[in-house]
């Protein structure tokens, strides 16, 4: 998986198009991840004690990976992901500017 907790994303497609936000989990095999702020729906919730009046409540739910993108932390651009290999370590490297994430 090209992009990890931790990292900075934007999403490129879909109603949070634009928005920017970090990582919080990553979910490997269904190829998803969940970013705070970012494709939020409403949830119904039943009277119980975290909650007395009960309500609705906005809840993040996991967003495809292919609909978002790395932003570099040296061009602060959008960029895709590649992976090159020195001394036994892989990277991950930007491919606009060419550095290491």
């Amino acid at each position: 998986m090209k992009i990890k907790k931790g990292d900075k994303i934007r999403v490129m497609v879909g109603k949070d198009k634009g928005r920017e936000g970090v990582v919080e989990k990553t979910y490997k095999k269904s190829k998803k991840i969940l970013v705070q702020g970012t494709n939020l729906y409403k949830r119904h919730l039943k009277k119980n004690e975290q909650q007395p009046q009960g309500g609705i409540v906005d809840v993040p739910r996991p967003i495809d990976l292919s609909k978002v993108a790395l932003i570099c932390p040296k061009c602060g651009k959008a960029a895709r992901v590649g992976f090159k290999v020195e001394k036994n370590k892989k990277y991950r490297v930007c491919k606009k500017c060419d550095s290491k994430i």
